[in-house]
Parts: C-alpha cells; sequence; structure tokens
C-alpha cells in the first residue's frame, strides 16, 4: 500500500517525497496499528491520516476540537479533489443527512467531526455501521487535564477503543512534553501504539525574548519593521488585547482583536479577514490559535508572558509555517509572573494541579533567563538532543554578558528577611538602595542594617537581580500578601554563601538578517525582473479564493507560486513537476495561471524579441 500512497502524495497534493518521519506513520497505519504522533507544527501531521484514509477503503474519521478548523481542512482538500466533509451543527438537517448517507455507504474520503458530535449515540451507531478505516485524534493533548489546551469532551474518546476495536486509532500533536504523551496513551487507550515523536526543532524561528520596558514601545519598534507583514501578537487579557489592536491601528498597521468576549460573528469575520486578507495582525488572548494554517505567519509576539513552555511553543509554532524566516519575540516583567501566579493560586484547580502549573511556569522563567542558546534548552526540555548552539537566537547572535551576582543576590535576600518578608519589590529596593521615602520612614527600616547597602546598583539592575532570583526559585512573590517577597528553602545555601549565582546582563538583540530557508528553493527572492509576473499571479490567486470564498493560500502557497516564477512552466506537464501542484488543482487553475506566465516573459526573452525586430 506505500505505494499507492506514494502515488496519492505526488497525484493529489503535488508533492514528490514524504517529509521527515511522514512515511514511517504512514506505513504503521496501513498496517493496522496504533499511533502516537509527535510532529512540529508545521512538520506535515495532516498527511500522515489523510493519506491512509484515502488509500484503505472506506472513510477516515477525524476528530478536531474547532468548527473553524475542520471548515478550512475539508476546504482545502475538496479543492484537490478530495472527497470530505465535516459533518456540525452549523450544517442545515437536510445536509447532515446527506453527509450521513455518504458516510454509511463509504463514499467519502475523510469526515471531521468536533469530540462532542462524535460522542453522541447517533453518531457512533452510525460509524459503527458505516465502513471506517481509522481514527484520526488531532491536537490530542487536549486530553491532558494538566495541559494548557485541555478539552473535557476530548476524555470521552476512550469509547474508540472498546466500540471500534479492530480499527487503528492515531493520536496526533505538536506539544506534549514526556508525561503528557504517557497521559495521551493512557486516556485514548491506545493498544501498543507505534510512537513517533520527530525533533520539535523549527530552524527558521528566530527566538528573542526581553524585559519589559516600555511594553507599547517595544512592540511598536519590534513591528515597525515588519510593517505589511502577517503576524500575531498574544497578551493576557481581553482588555489590553482590545487596547494593544487600537494603538497598532493608530500606529498604520492593519491590527484587530481576537478574545472570547467578542461577540460569535465579530470574532469569526476578524479570524476570516486573517485567513483571506495580507498583512493583518491579530492581537489575541490564548483563545485564538489552534489549527490555525495560515503559512505566512511572520511573526508571533508576546507582549505578556505565557503559562508554561508548552504553551509558549504551541504559539509560536504558528509563525513560518511555509519555512520561511519568522520571529518570535516576546517581552515580559515580574509583573507577568506575579499575575499568572496569582490567577493559579486564586483557581479553582485542585493543589496537585496547581503544584503541576508552578513547575511549568518556573521552568518558562528558567528558560527566559538562559545564558546559553535559547533554541537548544527549549528542545531539550522536550526530549531533544539538539547540538549546543542554533545561530538563529538572541543568545547565539547577542550572547548576554554574565556576572557573579552572589553577593548582591545575598544584599537583596539579606533586606527581604530584615524587613519582614513582608514588603513588595518596590520597597525592598527602596531599602536597599537607602531612599528616603514615606513608606521606608513609617516602617523604620533606615535603622535597618541592610539600609543602603545596595546603593551600588539602580533600580532596574536590582529587578533584574530579583527577577533571576524569583526565576531560580530563590525568592518567590505572594500574591495572598500583595505581593511580599518570601524566601523558599533551597535560597539557604545561596544566602550562607555555600554556593555562587552566575546572572545575566541584558542586551540588545542584533536585527534580523534573512536567512535562506531549507529545503528546495523555499528562499528563492523575486529579482526586480520578476516583480510583475509575481504580483500578477498573486493577484490571480486572490480572484480565484475570493470567487470559491477560500483563503489564498488554499489556492496555492506562496512558495508554490515562487516556484511558478522561478520554473515559469509553459505546458500542463510542466506544472505538474511545480511544487504543491496536483493533478486535481491543475485541473481546476493551470490554464488561469499557465496564462499569467505566457503574458510576462522574462526580461531577456523581451529584449531579444526587441532586437529581433530592430534588425
Amino acid at each position: 500500500m506505500l505505494g499507492s500512497a506514494r502515488n496519492t502524495l505526488r497525484d493529489v497534493f503535488g508533492y514528490d517525497a514524504f517529509r521527515s518521519g511522514q512515511e514511517a506513520v504512514i506505513g504503521a497505519v496501513l498496517d493496522g496499528r496504533d499511533c502516537l504522533v509527535l510532529m512540529p507544527t508545521g512538520g506535515g501531521k495532516s498527511l500522515c491520516y489523510q493519506i491512509p484514509a484515502m488509500v484503505r477503503p472506506g472513510t477516515g474519521v477525524v476528530v478536531s476540537p474547532l468548527i473553524a478548523l475542520m471548515q478550512d481542512q475539508v476546504a482545502a482538500l475538496r479543492q484537490m479533489g478530495v472527497a470530505a466533509a465535516f459533518l456540525n451543527s452549523t450544517l442545515p438537517w437536510f445536509e447532515q443527512t446527506e453527509i450521513a448517507n455518504r458516510v454509511g455507504k463509504g463514499d467519502l474520503d475523510l469526515l471531521y467531526l468536533a469530540p462532542e458530535r462524535l460522542l453522541q449515540e447517533d453518531t457512533l451507531a452510525l460509524l459503527e455501521r458505516s465502513p471506517i478505516n481509522l481514527f484520526a485524534i488531532d491536537e490530542a493533548h487536549c486530553v491532558s487535564q494538566w495541559g494548557h489546551d485541555f478539552r473535557q469532551d476530548y476524555l470521552g474518546l476512550h469509547v474508540l477503543a472498546a466500540r471500534f476495536p479492530s480499527i487503528p486509532r492515531m493520536a496526533l500533536t505538536a506539544t506534549a512534553d514526556a508525561r503528557t504523551r504517557s497521559e495521551i496513551v493512557s486516556r485514548l487507550k491506545l493498544t501498543k501504539p507505534a510512537r513517533f515523536v520527530s525533533g520539535f526543532d523549527r530552524p527558521n524561528i528566530r527566538y528573542s525574548v526581553g524585559i519589559k520596558t516600555n511594553a507599547n514601545v517595544q512592540l511598536l519598534d519590534f513591528l515597525d519593521e515588519r510593517r505589511g507583514q502577517a503576524g500575531i501578537v498574544y497578551c493576557l487579557s481581553r482588555r489590553k488585547t482590545e487596547a494593544t489592536a487600537e494603538l497598532l491601528r493608530g500606529a498604520g498597521h492593519h491590527a484587530l482583536p481576537y478574545h472570547a468576549g467578542l461577540p460569535n460573528g465579530l470574532r469569526a469575520e476578524h479570524q476570516d479577514r486573517f485567513l483571506r486578507d495580507d498583512g493583518v495582525v491579530i492581537v489575541a488572548t490564548i483563545a485564538f490559535g489552534m489549527g490555525i494554517d495560515k503559512p505566512d505567519v511572520r511573526f508571533v509576539a508576546h507582549v505578556d508572558l505565557p503559562k508554561s513552555i508548552e504553551a509558549y511553543y504551541q504559539e509560536t509554532g504558528r509563525a513560518g509555517r511555509d519555512d520561511e524566516p519568522a520571529d518570535a519575540w516576546m517581552i515580559y516583567g515580574l509583573q507577568d509572573v506575579v499575575r499568572l501566579r496569582q490567577m493559579l493560586d486564586e483557581s479553582d484547580a485542585d493543589e496537585r494541579h496547581k503544584r503541576i502549573e508552578r513547575t511549568k511556569l518556573d521552568a518558562l522563567l528558567g528558560w527566559c533567563e538562559v545564558t546559553t542558546c535559547r533554541r537548544s534548552t527549549l528542545l531539550r526540555y522536550f526530549g531533544d538532543d539538539p547540538p549546543p548552539t542554533c545561530g538563529n537566537c538572541d543568545v547565539c547572535l547577542a550572547p548576554p554578558k554574565t556576572w557573579d551576582g552572589t553577593v548582591p543576590a545575598q544584599k537583596l535576600m539579606s533586606c527581604i528577611v530584615r524587613t519582614g518578608q513582608r514588603f513588595g519589590a518596590g520597597h525592598v529596593i527602596d531599602v536597599l538602595r537607602g531612599k528616603d521615602t514615606a513608606k521606608v520612614r513609617q516602617h523604620r527600616h533606615e535603622r535597618l542594617s541592610t539600609y543602603g547597602i545596595g546603593d551600588d546598583l539602580a533600580d532596574n539592575q536590582w529587578r533584574s537581580v530579583l527577577r533571576q532570583l524569583v526565576a531560580g526559585g530563590y525568592v518567590r512573590s505572594d500574591p495572598a500578601r500583595y505581593n511580599a517577597l518570601t524566601l523558599t528553602p533551597i535560597s539557604r545555601p545561596l544566602l550562607r554563601g555555600e554556593v555562587t549565582l552566575t546572572l545575566r546582563e541584558e542586551t540588545r538583540i542584533a536585527k534580523r538578517e534573512r536567512a535562506p530557508a531549507k529545503d528546495r528553493d523555499e528562499g528563492f527572492e523575486i529579482a526586480a525582473g520578476d516583480t510583475a509576473l509575481w504580483e500578477a499571479l498573486r493577484e490571480t490567486r486572490r480572484q480565484i479564493a475570493e470567487a470559491a470564498g477560500l483563503p489564498p493560500y488554499v489556492v496555492f502557497h506562496d512558495t508554490t507560486l515562487k516556484e511558478l516564477v522561478r520554473l515559469r512552466p509553459d505546458s500542463a506537464q510542466a506544472m505538474l513537476r511545480v511544487h504543491g501542484v496536483g493533478q486535481a488543482k491543475l485541473e481546476r487553475y493551470g490554464e488561469a495561471f499557465l496564462a499569467v506566465i505566457a503574458a510576462h516573459p522574462p526580461e531577456d526573452s523581451l529584449l531579444r524579441a526587441t532586437a529581433a525586430s530592430s534588425s
């Protein structure tokens, strides 16, 4: 069957070869095995279940958490001639009935369902009397109760093991540490699954983390060089989302807010504009993003700290899905840490859950403060064994200066103790620096032995020391007591001088130089003489997409348009050799795009034609 899978890859999807890891997964599914598949965002997980479903007799059922996501995927598949459908409450009754009849007859290659629809008894009964060839559970990390995207309905998917014991099931995700992987297998009751864990690296993404000083100014500076690019800006609160979108619009950016508090219609409209229009910046809470397949997102910016490394990786993975250079940029401050911990402490979660989430937040803080390669540290967290440097993160490009912070740390922790572990960062630093404030006088802290012992460092330097002590777990900010600073048990050896502490100085990030894209010719840049053809191809794509009610990238990705410019195919057969052009898309669009190419001959051809006519 692998031969049929390779033919489907070429004829339907227009790709010459499988990406790393895909063929092994497809082979296991075709052999009837349950599978656990971890591939990075943009790594080609979808093909791992789409192709087996098309090759095997019957219908493949895909469990997807978001209606908008399944609609986009079904629309893209239909453009390639694949018999795909989704079944949910947005469809009229007669259309739901028609789709159910097609499933019963085995006329569909792929059926997309939300977990809550799948678990309805009438849906399970329909599937039991239909020729189903596999179940693919996408975004499988949603089954983890301790994960960042937990969905209650995912817990019920274990019934598939009992109701359909002979049908292979595969769980797919881009984000799961070792504990979450075990939880996925256990909760979904996968039977001796074949495990495929591809590397987590996204080498085209540049990771940069900075300290929050003036978030609005910093964000505007970052975006100033990225005007006209599509991107996502993540904020922690709905109110900040709205304010930031307004700020960006005032600075001339095409920015739209997105959060769960918006009316459903407006939220859907903003997502649709992001997917279909060029250069839209979505300013969003974490309500936005799962399953977003837009390939040309050039940046993901965080102006607030996310909740964990898993959440950060998932969110930044929405950038650069076309393998072209992209940026993951983040700024954070101590207040972010305080607020996230306060939200966690005030949540309804049990103490075990809170402890796990605190550990994950501490791991993220530690990653923010690293003095070695940021990518390497990130990949090791997920169990990869990367090289020590990557050359494409802020630490590698502008290595931070480090210094022995043992004595300043001891001074700061001593001051926390002397003031009774009852005060926040501002007051403790005022005491350290010997400031004469009303609060210092009120509590008579000018009489303390630690008063003024830190006047050799500025306020921002002390805040950096404190932030790194918090990240290292030596100091905790207690939200139940107005963010009072307290010492943790692991601070004692440092306070007694039994260990030393190396701290980082802040450095400025070098400006990005476009790195060559990996694989094939995806790094091909449009030459001045090809600009007219490039724009004409984009306009043709836009018109076709608009007429069909599709995002432009569903017609062709930018990488395919670039290859059309580079190769300039002059026949249908030549166009089939272009990456991303399958038989169905050739039949739908080939004539229109070949006509555009023919109308824009290369400059050297024009010169030769002009010379011939003049002679």
